[in-house]
């Protein structure tokens, strides 16, 4: 386990003198449940003659399925049943979409699920999907969950540590962060939402390797595993960003292992903005440490090729 760097981490208490441990033993629980749940439609989905009956609605840009509107619920479910006279709130992304669920962003402690990343892989029948909870305090995130039920794979990152356990509670160790310079770095990228403006950075880049994947959520434990090492998200101006519970949960993961997820200033995420988006360009690295000068390269390759509206960063 990797111990994080961040001071303030540990100085922190969960609220109601909840014990840590605790709360990773309970949300271990919950998540194997939300596995047993996506993996039970995950099944129904790859036969083409049921995958209709699994949709909740046919838009091609925002899908939705039953299996997110069950592990939305069961998660939530548990977390008030375990924890009724806590005081935190939950931001979830399908209880967005109906305004009275909406939750108090200014709450010091707040869950963001999403419980289904990646639903277009999902859809589409491939193993690239995960369920992201994490555990923000004052809109940071402090505790975080990646679940990716198809690899078995159950990363917690509790404050000082992060690892993955298998169900049958083996574990794997993160990769340790690397020195690799920009052009030496295998970037994992998006399958279903890159465009025109990603695509040419990443040739201008010339990265020695890039790999396709769904899900934030894989796309960051695939770095934290090594078989990775960067990956860049370009929303373009005006168009659909990335939302809090895309980047909540694998953001705790990353830090924790000694890598850093910033926008292409090097400026942290920020959390709770009334529409919940992560827009413009954001950098995942699996080295805290070589992130700025990784950030400032590319920028330097996007100014010289005129790539992208840099005024829009700020």
């Amino acid at each position: 386990m990797r111990r994080c760097s961040f001071y303030i981490h540990l100085v922190i208490k969960l609220p109601s003198e909840l014990e840590i441990n605790s709360l990773i033993d309970d949300l271990r629980t919950f998540s194997w449940e939300a596995a047993d749940v996506l993996l039970y439609y995950s099944k129904i989905v790859k036969d083409s003659k049921y995958k209709s009956n699994i949709l909740e609605n046919d838009n091609s840009e925002d899908p939705v399925t039953i299996a997110d509107l069950r592990v939305n619920e069961l998660i939530i479910q548990r977390i008030n049943e375990k924890y009724k006279d806590v005081d935190w709130e939950i931001l979830s992304e399908e209880n967005v979409k109906i305004e009275s669920e909406n939750c108090d962003s200014r709450a010091d402690w707040m869950w963001v699920l999403d419980p289904l990343d990646g639903t277009k892989d999902f859809i589409q029948g491939t193993s690239n999907y995960a369920m992201h909870l994490a555990l923000n305090y004052k809109n940071k995130p402090y505790i975080g969950i990646v679940l990716i039920p198809e690899k078995d794979q159950l990363w917690i990152s509790n404050v000082e540590n992060v690892w993955c356990e298998k169900r049958d509670g083996s574990l794997i160790k993160p990769t340790p962060p690397n020195n690799k310079n920009l052009k030496e770095m295998v970037l994992v990228t998006s399958k279903n939402h890159g465009n025109e403006t990603l695509k040419n950075l990443i040739q201008k880049i010339n990265f020695k390797e890039v790999i396709v994947m769904g899900s934030i959520g894989c796309k960051i434990t695939s770095i934290v595993r090594g078989e990775s090492d960067i990956y860049i998200c370009l929303s373009l101006p005006g168009k659909s960003s990335p939302k809090d519970w895309d980047f909540a949960a694998p953001e705790a993961v990353l830090k924790s292992a000694g890598g850093a997820i910033t926008n292409l200033d090097n400026q942290e995420l920020t959390y709770g903005k009334s529409n919940f988006e992560q827009g413009g360009i954001i950098v995942a690295s699996n080295n805290n440490l070589l992130h700025q000068s990784i950030c400032l390269e590319i920028k330097e390759i996007i100014k010289k090729y005129d790539l992208y509206p840099l005024s829009h960063l700020n």
